[in-house]
Order: structure tokens, then sequence, then C-alpha cells
């Protein structure tokens, strides 16, 4: 693992990364960590959040940590106040907290098709973190990169937002609102220099999908769930967000950025 340089790909830059505890936002923490960046990493899960430091510090990286529930309205606005409060700004917010089909396990109901779920299963998704999160997240940064006139927002969406699923159609339906969400913000904030896009993560192996991530052990189904056969890893989608989080991606906003094995772009399964 290499250490922090001065010339990071996000050196000093301030970024918020929420879902930080785990998988792909705990991916995230520690790769902006090293790429320079000063990291405010937020999720449930404090210990796991300070996990996530150590590995940053350890390589040189500077951040903190601010345990929040998002369904918590108080606690997007703590957070970005905990961000300015330490670091004077934001400059990077990547939305990433959210659920997958490991919640339907937990929480019978969300995971499933319109004729099988409820409206409780409906509004605990949508009314939940993996849009509502979203929204109030945003809504609490939003404001300080206006005010500074520049920013980068980058939100995890998922292939399932741009393609239909058999199943967890409130998890469609917010990934997709997420995608158009962005849209919407890269075209009224782009004269405040402010950028928005999103990144779009097919199977990655984390805990979140661990029900579908089991089918890549069946050497025929593993073919037609993702052309190239296997999972994504988290770092993969981490490098993604790092991307548009950088300069590197200056001239991009309203981008929803597939990185899902090759899934989304075939008509039938092999």
């Amino acid at each position: 693992m290499s250490e922090v340089s001065g010339n990071g790909r996000l050196a000093g830059k301030v970024a918020v990364i929420s879902g930080a505890s785990s998988g792909i936002g705990r991916a995230a923490f520690e790769l902006f960590g090293r790429e320079g960046a000063k990291v405010v990493a937020t999720a449930r899960r404090e210990e796991k959040l300070r996990e996530g430091l150590e590995a940053v510090e350890a390589a040189g990286g500077e951040g903190i940590v601010v345990p929040a529930d998002l369904e918590d309205d108080t606690s997007p606005e703590r957070i970005a106040r905990a961000a300015v409060d330490e670091y004077g700004r934001i400059d990077v917010l990547v939305c990433n907290a959210g659920v997958g089909w490991k919640y339907g396990e937990e929480h019978p109901g969300t995971m499933a098709g319109v004729h099988e779920a409820t409206v409780e299963n409906w509004r605990d998704v949508i009314g939940g973190v993996d849009l509502e999160g979203y929204f109030t997240m945003i809504h609490a940064v939003l404001p300080r990169m206006l005010e500074q006139e520049s920013g980068s927002i980058v939100n995890v969406a998922s292939m399932a937002g741009v393609t239909g699923l058999y199943d967890a159609h409130a998890y469609t339906a917010a990934k997709g609102a997420i995608i158009n969400l962005t849209r919407s913000m890269a075209i009224t904030y782009a004269k405040q220099n402010v950028r928005a896009n999103s990144v779009c993560p097919g199977f990655i192996d984390t805990a979140m999908i661990a029900p579908a991530i089991e089918l890549f052990k069946d050497a025929a189904t593993k073919y037609a769930m993702v052309p190239m056969g296997r999972p994504g890893r988290p770092e993969e989608i981490a490098n993604a967000l790092l991307f548009f989080a950088s300069e590197e991606s200056s001239y991009c906003t309203g981008s929803a950025l597939l990185v899902d094995g090759g899934s989304t772009s075939r008509s039938f399964a092999a």
C-alpha cells in the first residue's frame, strides 16, 4: 500500500463519504485518504469507521469519523457541520450509504416485486437511506459547495438503476431516481462549478449483496450473471468514485458510469 504524497489525486480536498464503514464506502475511505484527501467518514458503526481511519492514518492520510444514522433527520447537517468545523470546507461528497439484497433477508418484502411488497416495504427503502438519505446528505452539503462555487457530488447508484430486475422493485426505483436526480443537479448547478455524477456498480463482492454473490460459485451461472464471470471488488468501484471526485473528471457532469463487468451490455444471458 502506497504512502500519501503531496501530489495525490485529491491533495488539498475535503471529502465526505457516507456508508464508509464497509464495502464500497470503506474502500473509498481508504483510497481517498491515500490520494491526499482529508476524509470525513460517516456510517452507523463507529468501531468499523475507526478501523478505516486507522488504515488511512497508517498510510499517512488524515481524516475524522462521524458516527451517524441517516434515517435521523438531524444527522446530515451534523455531519456537514463537523466537516466544516474541522477542515473549513467540503469539496467532495460521496453518497454511498444504502441497502441491498441482504436487507431483504432481514426485512422481508423490501426486496420483492410490486405484487408482493407492501406499502411499508416500499417506504422502508424509498424513504430510508436508499433515496431519502441521499437527498438529505446532498441537502446539507450542497449549500456549502454553492457558497464556495466549487464541488463534486458523486452518487453511488446501481446497474439496477438503468435496467430492470425481476425483484427488488423499490430498490430499482430508488437507484433510477438517484441517477436522474444526479442529472438534474448537474444541469442546475453547473454555473456554480458544482459537478454531479453517478457510479452504477454491478454485482460487487460485499456483505450487502451476499445472497447474490453465492451464485458465482456455480461455473455456469457466473457467466450468465456477468460476462466477465466474476463479481467486482469494492476497490474497483472506489477507483471510479476517485475519478469523479478528482479534477481528472473536470468536464464530466451528469454522467452515469456503469462498472458492472459487462452485465448491462448484452441483450440476453449466454
